[in-house]
Order: C-alpha cells, then sequence, then structure tokens
C-alpha cells in the first residue's frame, strides 16, 4: 500500500512538472504580451487553461495530500526556473527572449510591432496610459520581456513603466 501511494506521488509531481513547463513554453511561443495586459477574454483563458491541467496533474487523487504535493511542486519548480533565469542569464534569454523596441524618436517600428503582435491602437493606449499625448513625443517605446511597456520621453528625462494595471513614474536624475 505505501508503495502504491508513493508511486503516485511520484506520478503527480511528474504530471505537475511536465504541465508547468508545458504552460512556460507555450506563453513563450504564443507572446510576452499575454503576460502584462490582461483582458476579461485572457482571465477567462487562464481560468480555463487552470482547471484544464488540474485533472492532467493529480489525476483520480483529489486528496488534500496529492493537491498539496502538486502545489508544492509548482512552488518547487518556480523556485528553480527563477534561480536558473537569474544565474544563467542566456537561459533567461531563451526563456523570456529579449526587449523589443516598439517605438524610436517618435516613430513606430512596425517590423517590430508585428514581431511581438501590438497594434497601433495598443501602443497608443500604453503611451496614453504613461501620459504622453502622441507618437512623435516618444523617444523610446520598449516592450519588456515581462510585456510591459517602457515609454521614455521628454528627451529621456521622464521615465514611465505601466505594470499590470500599476502606473510608476521614475524620475532620472541627469
Amino acid at each position: 500500500m505505501n508503495e502504491l501511494l508513493s508511486n503516485n506521488y511520484i506520478r503527480i509531481i511528474g504530471s505537475t512538472l511536465a504541465v508547468y513547463l508545458f504552460i512556460v513554453i507555450a506563453i513563450r511561443l504564443f507572446g510576452k504580451k499575454e503576460l502584462a495586459q490582461l483582458s476579461v477574454v485572457d482571465l477567462v483563458f487562464i481560468l480555463l487553461i487552470s482547471n484544464a491541467v488540474q485533472n492532467a496533474m493529480v489525476g483520480p487523487d483529489s486528496t488534500l495530500l496529492g493537491g498539496l504535493v502538486a502545489a508544492s511542486t509548482l512552488f518547487l519548480v518556480n523556485y528553480v526556473l527563477k534561480y536558473l533565469l537569474y544565474r544563467f542569464p542566456k537561459f533567461g534569454k531563451i526563456v523570456q527572449g529579449d526587449a523589443t523596441m516598439l517605438v524610436y524618436q517618435g516613430k513606430m517600428i512596425k517590423s517590430h510591432m508585428e514581431k511581438v503582435r501590438v497594434s497601433e491602437d495598443e501602443l497608443m493606449e500604453a503611451i496614453r496610459e504613461h501620459g504622453v499625448n502622441s507618437v512623435k513625443e516618444v523617444d523610446l517605446a520598449i516592450m519588456e520581456v515581462d510585456g510591459s511597456i517602457s515609454v521614455l520621453s521628454e528627451k529621456y528625462q521622464k521615465k514611465t513603466v505601466k505594470r499590470r494595471q500599476a502606473h510608476k513614474t521614475l524620475n532620472q536624475q541627469n
């Protein structure tokens, strides 16, 4: 009986690890834009994904211990992945990608916008959220690796970064 239980928990650990890695790879392939800009559709998607993969992780084991084993595995693999991202910058670039310049000296870079699937309307919304009226006033706008859009304006004297609906303003000293 004890061997059966330990094999079941090893299966839960393996399944949870596989689901975690699948989700990380899927987010990387489908675009980092999804990380920072959650719409109602994105929220529903995330809720349905979590529901869809729950059974794949724990299978028929709906016990408290089975859920705790799956959750512990998620915490552990997330901790290890974040450590690897920090410790090995090249690995981080593979997993997270690079920041992408969207605007340079008041001009949109359409090819970069297409690459990261940001429409002009979405870029303009982000620019306005940073308190800038038009693209012509933007010195530099970058989609960061986390999907947020940083905007530098007024000859780089004012930097704003939009992070998941929270607005931060950083004044740079010359």
